[in-house]
């Protein structure tokens, strides 16, 4: 148990009545979107210096994970993104305007929208990546990796129960 107090332990024992498991829930939750913001605002202005934006680094990010030929359908990133159809053209659009990525109908399917990275877009997601790496790393460094990985699991879990499995490999 930590001996010292954070935030949500002042914060908490302002909120009266709750049972231990409600307790431990509206806790674990604040620090759950704490921890979130902290790793937000760091890579904003991690991105700043790159010139570019969590959203755009999002789509880079997904269009890079799908490895070689770094393409995905539109609909396979609206799914991925957890995005509208409507969401994705706006993003797409976005990115296309700056060279990182280019539209292309599907030769064995002319319905659909294939979004590739470009040249530079791969370039310019490498470089953001291994920056945002490097960002998340530093800030969780004050867990030993035993604690991550032990977090991760548990984290695993409850994202599961969530949104269902993850695809598998």
């Amino acid at each position: 148990m930590a001996t010292q107090r954070d935030q949500v332990d002042e914060i908490m024992t302002e909120i009266p009545d709750l049972d231990a498991h409600e307790q431990a829930s509206k806790a674990l939750s604040f620090r759950l979107r704490r921890i979130a913001d902290h790793l937000e605002t760091d890579l904003r202005r991690e991105l700043a210096a790159f010139g570019i934006e969590l959203w755009e680094m999002e789509l880079l990010g997904t269009l890079k994970r799908a490895g070689p030929p770094y393409r995905l359908s539109a609909g396979a990133l609206q799914e991925r993104m957890r995005l509208t159809s409507g969401g994705v053209t706006k993003r797409v659009t976005g990115l296309e305007r700056r060279g990182w990525v280019r539209r292309d109908i599907d030769r064995d399917d002319r319905r659909q929208i294939l979004v590739s990275l470009t040249e530079d877009g791969l370039t310019r997601a490498r470089a953001v990546f291994s920056a945002k790496t490097q960002t998340e790393t530093n800030r969780l460094s004050a867990l030993p990796l035993a604690a991550q990985e032990e977090l991760n699991d548990q984290l695993r879990t409850l994202l599961i129960s969530l949104e269902g499995p993850g695809r598998q490999a």
